[in-house]
């Protein structure tokens, strides 16, 4: 009991800490903390999201109209162009004068959006701090560009790794399931003892091999392969991780499916036999719908070691977050995105809090996997009674 209590609470705690860092991404807003974006007062725009902002740096959107305000282009200042405007004496030896230089060019440049930290905000500042919304559900899970450090404003739409991720991980169940369904069925109803006797400690090895092995396999063999075999520009693509992830996953499928059918009673199997069935009959009508609870779970099991797979598919999908049209183009799944930027996430800041509402949508998706194995399995076993 204590065991069991230690262990639930644990887990709940860490639940608990993983929503508590992730939610607070939308109490934030997208301009880095510490940093203000300022107009010029007679500026009839009040707010722009974070879209519009990066648009403007891009210079995507170079006139005040296309905003709702006069048609006027649009003058773009970072700190560093300070000294296109003022000389060095007039900043300061130590940028002392710099607070008083940014408030009188703000001042008198009507169409100016400036970019530059807090700290140099005077305060008799005469022009305006430009409103920005906090981050949305809207824009965090339909945006379609995640550049988390983009100045002045971050892009935290996580929808291409949402679709990476569903997208690696449907090709890796549509090449393990048949193959793994297959050496299943051989196993448990075709093969002799012996040969079942050596198969079955080496496919379950298999789940024994540590997952950079497999990328380093994928690397070497699968990426070139596709590359040529496609004539792409590079074979980092998500063919290439759906079959890394298709050969990681066929030890659970055939393990698992392997050990339903061998549960079939044999008095089911000779009763099929002897009513004139086939071999091949009585496995495809008798065997595989009798455990098809334990493959659906094998299935599914399969799914959830692929979406939660994290450095074979950083090695061979190129990386790319993207929204994927094709599985021959580079994509970025989200626990690869978790690994490769966490180090780098200032503790508490935005990109921080951005990484963990990635975790808590993996969780989520991990949780309604283990759900739909436990409806099947518990209503198989339900018609059985």
């Amino acid at each position: 009991m204590l065991s069991g209590t230690v262990t639930s609470l644990t887990v709940v705690l860490i639940v608990i800490f993983l929503f508590k860092e992730g939610l607070g991404v939308f109490d934030k807003k997208p301009v880095e903390d510490g940093y203000v974006i300022a107009l010029n007062k007679n500026n009839p725009v009040q707010k722009l999201s974070s879209e519009q902002i990066k648009n403007i740096y891009d210079q995507k959107i170079t006139h005040w109209s296309e905003l709702g305000g006069k048609p006027d282009s649009i003058v773009l200042f970072r700190l560093e162009d300070i000294s296109n405007f003022y000389s060095d004496d007039e900043i300061g030896a130590n940028f002392e004068g710099l607070p008083n230089c940014i408030n009188r060019l703000i001042d008198s440049l009507p169409d100016i959006i400036a970019f530059f930290p807090d700290k140099y905000l005077d305060k008799n500042f005469k022009g305006k701090q430009l409103a920005v919304d906090k981050i949305s559900f809207k824009e965090f899970f339909g945006g379609k560009e995640w550049f988390p450090t983009a100045q002045p404003s971050a892009q935290l739409g996580v929808l291409p790794l949402i679709l990476g991720t569903l997208w690696v991980s449907l090709g890796a169940i549509l090449l393990a399931l048949p193959l793994g369904l297959a050496a299943a069925v051989y196993m448990s109803e075709i093969a002799n003892d012996r040969v079942r006797r050596i198969m079955k400690p080496l496919i379950e090895l298999l789940a024994g091999i540590p997952s950079v092995v497999y990328g380093f396999f994928g690397l070497v063999i699968i990426v070139p392969l596709i590359q040529k075999t496609f004539n792409l520009p590079v074979g980092e693509t998500g063919l290439a991780g759906s079959i890394v992830l298709g050969i990681m996953a066929l030890p659970t499928i055939i393990t698992i499916s392997e050990d339903a059918m061998r549960n079939t009673p044999r008095a089911m199997k000779e009763a099929s036999l002897a009513l004139g069935a086939s071999k091949w009959q009585t496995i495809y009508k008798v065997v595989v719908p009798y455990s098809i609870s334990g493959i659906s779970a094998g299935a599914i099991l399969g799914i959830g070691r692929a979406i939660g797979e994290t450095m074979a598919v950083l090695m061979v999908t190129g990386n790319a977050a993207v929204i994927p049209h094709s599985i021959l183009e580079p994509v970025r799944t989200i626990p690869a995105t978790i690994a490769a930027e966490l180090g780098e996430a200032p503790n508490g800041g935005l990109h921080y809090k951005a990484l963990f509402a990635l975790g808590c949508i993996l969780f989520l998706i991990t949780l309604f996997i283990n759900l739909t194995v436990e409806f099947i399995s518990n209503r198989n076993k339900y018609n059985k009674h």
